[in-house]
């Protein structure tokens, strides 16, 4: 490990906790509120297993934002597998199936950025959290 990386300031790692978990809990609602108007296939051009992975997001998203605001390590792991795997998913949907690109979507821009921040402060703040 990078020494460093030890020493992240307390505010640091509350920060990205917090801005991770907000970010987390804004993506569960999107994810609800799809649940709630369309079921669990809201989006009609994508397959059954994207579908179904996005509903899922609903309680993956908040169930590690609960965990990062708890202060507790596998909240960061959790972050980290969601941002990967969504972003994966997304990046799919956009170029194989909608033949799209990164500047037409701004959710898959949003995605990326959020993707960024949880993959760039996870190393910084995970051995502060507890396991």
């Amino acid at each position: 490990m990078i020494e460093w990386m030890r020493h992240t300031p307390r505010w640091a790692v509350v920060w990205v906790c917090g801005t991770a978990a907000i970010l987390l809990v804004v993506g569960a609602s999107a994810h609800l509120t799809d649940l709630f108007r369309h079921g669990l296939h809201p989006y009609a051009w994508a397959p059954e297993w994207l579908n179904l992975y996005w509903s899922a997001l609903a309680l993956f998203d908040a169930l590690a934002a609960v965990f990062l605001i708890k202060g507790k390590r596998r909240g960061a792991d959790l972050a980290c597998l969601i941002a990967v795997t969504d972003l994966a998913a997304n990046w799919y949907a956009a170029y194989g199936i909608q033949d799209s690109g990164l500047a037409d979507e701004p959710g898959l821009q949003r995605l990326t950025v959020f993707a960024v921040l949880i993959g760039g402060g996870a190393p910084f703040v995970r051995r502060h959290l507890t396991p």
